[in-house]
């Protein structure tokens, strides 16, 4: 009896101890105050409530475009020093501009491309052939024949204010049909990794990741303002900096490259040296910033209009330059401090526009009447 009574209190013992430790606490053992109902209740919405403003907005400039936004696939061909040629694929997005099949979209989503093929809305496939190319604004129209298209509708981007609405519909990563939102973050104008500047870029915080390029960005009445270009991220994915070119900028192209499938770029035909305060006082010049024109380009747009260059030889620094030409001060109203400016007012035209420059000859200021020539090396 005495052996029995230690193996009975061992047996007590552990069997307490499975009961607190793991009997009690076993979560597929039921607790005494759970129910075992019939039926379960919950609580649910009274009806499909109707979307608010906002939102029924959203779904409004979402279903008037996505008919004319598409993808683009391109197929080129790399070489790879082990394997020799080697088939490439990229994806990017574009819009539909008339029911003529022709589509817009970025240069560097077609660039280089041997085979193109887009991708409707609804899911039809059609191969595409490029009809003009605009490198310096990473513009490109490619076109398609295809019946019952629905093209998209211009907007107007001169007068854009940060903080409006901005929707953005694409195929980021080759996810079609994809719409984001967000504001005008800012204009700014902005380098992309070719090295051409885009004037008045738009910035905006609307999603944009790889896939999006081409695509469409729009206001909230559902117009393009825009043309979705690149993103700003260390990671290659959105960081909430995206950038379209504007689309004013695609307008005063679309008709050279739709006919002549290239840009016919303006030209003002001269040469020229920015005029700072300390060089107009040491000129005496007539105003303290501006353009001085030291040569008109011969038989230029400039030298047409009777716009002079310089005729008296001098330096800057150890430059030799003319002075005595003309100093342009604006271009149609807008002041012209340096070639920058004169760069961007030229891209805001095309070659045959007629533009009316203001310059002071000597201390007397003049409106000129130029008509822009076509570009070869000089603006």
């Amino acid at each position: 009896m005495r052996l029995l009574r230690p193996v009975i209190l061992a047996v007590i013992l552990a069997g307490a101890f499975f009961y607190f430790t793991t009997y009690r606490r076993n979560p597929l053992h039921p607790a005494n105050w759970a129910s075992n109902p019939t039926k379960v209740e919950i609580i649910e919405a009274a009806g499909n409530e109707p979307p608010d403003a906002e939102e029924q907005n959203n779904i409004n400039v979402y279903r008037r475009n996505i008919p004319a936004v598409v993808n683009i696939t391109s197929k080129a061909v790399t070489f790879d020093f082990f394997y020799g040629l080697v088939p490439q694929e990229g994806q990017g997005s574009g819009f539909v501009i008339d029911k003529d099949g022709h589509i817009l979209t970025n240069y560097h989503v077609i660039a280089e491309a041997r085979q193109l093929e887009v991708t409707l809305h609804n899911k039809r496939k059609y191969r595409a052939t490029v009809v003009g190319t605009d490198p310096s604004h990473d513009l490109a129209v490619i076109q398609i024949k295809a019946p019952d298209l629905v093209p998209v509708v211009m907007g107007d981007s001169k007068n854009l204010q940060v903080g409006q609405k901005v929707y953005a519909i694409g195929n980021p990563f080759g996810l079609s049909g994809t719409l984001t939102k967000g504001i005008v973050s800012s204009i700014r104008p902005v380098q992309e990794p070719s090295g051409n500047t885009i004037d008045e870029a738009i910035q905006t915080d609307a999603a944009i990741n790889p896939g999006n390029s081409g695509g469409p960005l729009l206001n909230w009445r559902g117009e393009v303002i825009g043309i979705n270009t690149m993103i700003l991220s260390s990671v290659g994915q959105s960081a909430g900096i995206g950038f379209a070119v504007p689309i004013n900028t695609a307008k005063a192209v679309l008709n050279d490259l739709l006919t002549l499938g290239r840009v016919r770029r303006p030209a003002l035909g001269v040469k020229t040296i920015p005029i700072s305060p300390e060089l107009a006082d040491q000129m005496g010049l007539a105003a303290d910033y501006g353009l001085l024109i030291v040569q008109v380009v011969p038989g230029g747009a400039a030298e047409r209009a009777g716009l002079r260059g310089g005729n008296e030889r001098a330096y800057l620094g150890n430059i030799p330059i003319t002075v005595g030409g003309d100093l342009i001060v604006a271009i149609d109203g807008e002041d012209v401090q340096d070639q920058q400016d004169l760069g961007r007012i030229m891209n805001s035209h095309r070659s045959g526009d007629t533009v009316r420059v203001t310059v002071y000859r000597g201390k007397k200021k003049l409106d000129v009447t130029v008509t822009l020539g076509e570009a070869r090396q000089q603006v």
